[in-house]
């Protein structure tokens, strides 16, 4: 059994079996084990964009960061239960909970750990857009990913103006071949 926290309720992984699915509704800040977790913690409070967001609109519910902390139990959950965190690349939380960046296209063990961080593009999973991905990884040595770097042939938000835009829950799913992969790494760790 693998906990899936943070997800969409109508994602992938509730489809799979032997995965107990955490969506908003059952708040997986709740979640105290015993099983491996693959975790998708919030992420628009942590991307750079977070920061102008806060400065234009305001509100401690726009602060950078000011997750409820969903980032900091998803890190415990990972921790004490093993399993798998995936965040976008570059997101402010590696930076606030001293995670090390991630080595490109293969799998760094932080030193005297059982400790894991890697970088992955989700277009290498199917996902239309690029979708760079920040893995943390807590367990035996992970599974090798699909390291490929397909720039996709749509984007998540406005970067780049040539390629069509996907929808917010578009952009946010996990594609299957990805949810399966993060599955069969917690299933390891």
């Amino acid at each position: 059994m693998i906990a899936a926290l943070f997800v969409d309720s109508r994602g992938h992984y509730a489809t799979m079996p032997d995965v107990d699915t955490w969506p908003k509704e059952r708040d997986a800040r709740n979640y105290l084990g015993p099983h491996p977790v693959v975790a998708h913690p919030p992420c628009q409070l942590w991307v750079n964009f977070a920061a102008l967001n806060y400065k234009r609109w305001g509100g401690q519910h726009n602060r950078p960061g000011n997750d409820g902390g969903c980032f900091a139990h998803a890190l415990w959950c990972v921790q004490e239960f093993g399993g798998v965190l995936e965040h976008p690349a570059f997101s402010n939380a590696w930076k606030e909970y001293g995670l090390p960046p991630p080595v490109a296209s293969r799998w760094y063990n932080i030193p005297d750990t059982d400790d894991w961080v890697a970088e992955v593009w989700q277009s290498a999973y199917g996902h239309l857009a690029r979708k760079r991905t920040w893995l943390y990884y807590h367990g035996a040595k992970p599974l090798e990913a699909n390291w490929e770097r397909n720039p996709g042939t749509h984007q998540c938000g406005w970067f780049d103006r040539n390629k069509p835009t996907l929808g917010k829950r578009e952009a946010s799913l996990t594609p299957p071949a990805f949810a399966e992969y993060l599955v069969r790494l917690a299933n390891e760790a």
